[in-house]
């Protein structure tokens, strides 16, 4: 067990709360082996009705995964144990996605990466005025996994792969325009919230979050909907940069110069992630695809690369490898999907 999640039944409710507020939450390998503990052991629990998974003291909800750790992976084991945590970690996606009692997930700060993971599979996911969500994986050279490939490409239009490739951060009124969350409540009712689910019958939860709702302020991603619908139509990295090349508005020539500072690589492979994963029907078929991903990405140059340059020496000049979108070739990305041994696939639990 660790200190770094705080599990504990109140009520007719499991809670699973992250406890790592120096790292904003970030989530270790130790986290997920006590979050997969805690959900089997109340699956068949007759006692605990429902989950709800947040946040203890300190800022955010959860900031990803534990960064630090898959890059020591990727420079002194060729990423095994990096593996290892990519594996268990969708495992546990997949849990919180099959799971048969509701979940509730407060999204109250920030929810990236491995925090999106955790809480898009809810059945009721509550968004405040501290949400800042996003999957800003192409900053770093990995890629939008946790589930990423399905959730967004499943969004209306094209703004799954707006958000994948620029790795924006949307607010929690965007969240609930966009579907990723259910429910927006100020953060001085969650306490209640919480209070209710636990005491109340679990049929109500949909209720008591109604109850409790406000209406959110107007959501800046919503405005741009026909310009991300218009600029980033096509499944092509190069398509959609000469798109914006030819529009010299401000919000064009600003994301334009966001997608140029990303990994050409891992905006390739989250366009094909998103296309390859739209056409999947079972979720696991997905974490199964990304894990393939995963592994072959962990140990390109472009993910060391990048924590070096936006976390460890945090100069914010990254030199990718390969350096464009015309150097990125159809086989690299072919090869980054292409299967894995049988012993090696990902499987659920």
């Amino acid at each position: 067990m660790t200190d770094d999640v705080l599990i504990r039944v109140q009520g007719h409710a499991g809670f699973i709360s992250l406890n790592r507020p120096s790292a904003l939450h970030a989530l270790t390998l130790p986290m997920v082996h006590a979050m997969t503990e805690a959900l089997l052991a109340w699956r068949n629990d007759a006692a605990v009705k429902c989950v709800v998974i947040d946040h203890a003291d300190g800022r955010g909800f959860c900031a990803g995964g534990d960064i630090a750790f898959l890059r020591h992976s990727a420079i002194n084991d060729n990423g095994e144990s990096g593996r290892k945590f990519f594996h268990d970690e969708y495992q546990l996606n997949h849990l919180l996605f099959t799971y048969p009692k509701p979940v509730v997930a407060f999204m109250d700060g920030i929810t990236m990466g491995g925090g999106v993971g955790i809480s898009q599979p809810a059945r009721f996911r509550v968004a405040t005025e501290n949400t800042k969500f996003a999957m800003p994986e192409t900053g770093i050279g990995l890629f939008p996994d946790v589930g990423g490939g399905w959730y967004l490409s499943r969004l209306e239009g094209r703004v799954g792969q707006f958000l994948a490739l620029t790795g924006s951060r949307i607010a929690g009124s965007g969240c609930l325009a966009l579907g990723l969350a259910t429910h927006y409540l100020p953060s001085s009712a969650l306490a209640d919230a919480k209070m209710r689910i636990a005491s109340e019958d679990a049929e109500r939860i949909d209720g008591i979050l109604g109850t409790l709702s406000e209406t959110p302020p107007e959501s800046k991603i919503v405005e741009t909907l026909f310009l991300i619908n218009r600029h980033f139509g096509s499944d092509q990295f190069e398509d959609i940069l000469a798109s914006l090349e030819g529009d010299e508005s401000e919000w064009a020539m600003r994301e334009l110069a966001s997608l140029r500072s990303k990994s050409p690589q891992t905006c390739k492979v989250a366009l094909r992630q998103l296309a390859d994963s739209i056409a999947l029907a079972d979720f696991a078929d997905n974490m199964a695809m990304e894990y393939r991903i995963a592994s072959r990405v962990i140990v390109r140059p472009d993910f060391t690369e990048g924590v070096r340059a936006v976390i460890v020496d945090k100069d914010n000049a990254p030199k990718w490898d390969p350096a464009t979108a015309e150097d990125v070739t159809a086989d690299l990305i072919d090869a980054i999907f292409a299967p894995l041994s049988a012993q090696e696939e990902w499987k659920p639990l």
